[in-house]
């Protein structure tokens, strides 16, 4: 019982030794720059669809877009590295570095998304298989759980779980608490990247209440082809009264996310 219990207590200190080695933060912060380049592709793709040019504004199209540069694939497996860095960390964040409850599901859940992206580009990148679009994506999730006793309703809390998102993550932009984990010193730097991380986050929390609304439709109307994921939930905004107008200044928030994610490979504790 002892032996055991020492040997926990020995591959738990090797497990945060690793997660605490300066190597890690190097990678992590390349995994920051890698989710600034996708949010900068989504961007602009959105502005071209605001404008009147075609495209998908999701992450799948974005790294179909990386690949086909220049150095592609090279470039892929340094972004599927350092994303699987950042997938550590927040591992390790849940398990060890955030106190509250609510932190350690954010950092859990922020583990899954990053892991489900650096699966999609080695999946791209040894197999040649492209990652499902957001929108069938959600479609298929909507459809799993219609099939469900229940289904109708589940998917109705699966759309107002997508609109909490979104509002928390326009709460965050607000009240720039994105900036708690921010080591930026210099006030006017400072300033820059609060300006950046407003604009981001509450672009990001537009398009969750979006995507929210069209799945809560498909709950309603009981048709999975209703649900939306990104490039969905960004077309729609073309659709309201604001016109291609809004779109256009969701698809400029989108991109300065992009900026402050560059950002937080320069400031960001790791």
């Amino acid at each position: 019982m002892t032996t055991a219990h020492e040997t926990g207590r020995r591959l738990e200190g090797t497990a945060r030794r690793a997660a605490d080695h300066p190597a890690l933060e190097k990678l992590a912060k390349v995994g920051f720059a890698a989710r600034g380049v996708l949010y900068a592709i989504i961007g602009l793709v959105a502005l071209q669809i605001a404008f009147g040019s075609g495209g998908e504004a999701d992450k799948s199209s974005a790294l179909q877009i990386v690949r086909d540069s220049p150095l592609g694939d090279p470039l892929l497996w340094i972004m599927s590295v350092g994303l699987a860095a950042l997938v550590i960390w927040q591992i390790s964040e849940a398990v060890w570095g955030r106190p509250e409850a609510r932190e350690r599901v954010e950092a859990v859940s922020r583990a899954v998304v990053y892991a489900a992206l650096v699966n999609s580009m080695v999946a791209l990148l040894t197999r040649n298989k492209a990652a499902a679009s957001s929108d069938s994506q959600s479609e298929d999730v909507t459809k799993a759980l219609f099939d469900l006793p229940g289904g109708q309703f589940l998917v109705g809390l699966l759309a107002l779980g997508v609109i909490a998102l979104g509002a928390y993550w326009i709460y965050e932009g607000w009240t720039g608490k994105f900036m708690r984990d921010m080591q930026v010193t210099e006030p006017r730097a400072r300033g820059v990247v609060v300006r950046l991380g407003k604009a981001g986050y509450i672009a990001r929390g537009v398009i969750a209440l979006s995507a929210g609304a069209l799945i809560g439709q498909a709950a309603l109307t009981y048709d999975p082809d209703r649900a939306a994921g990104i490039d969905d939930a960004l077309k729609a905004l073309a659709d309201t009264p604001a016109g291609p107008w809004l779109l256009a200044v969701v698809a400029i928030g989108l991109v300065l996310f992009a900026a402050y994610c560059f950002a937080e490979a320069r400031w960001h504790r790791v």
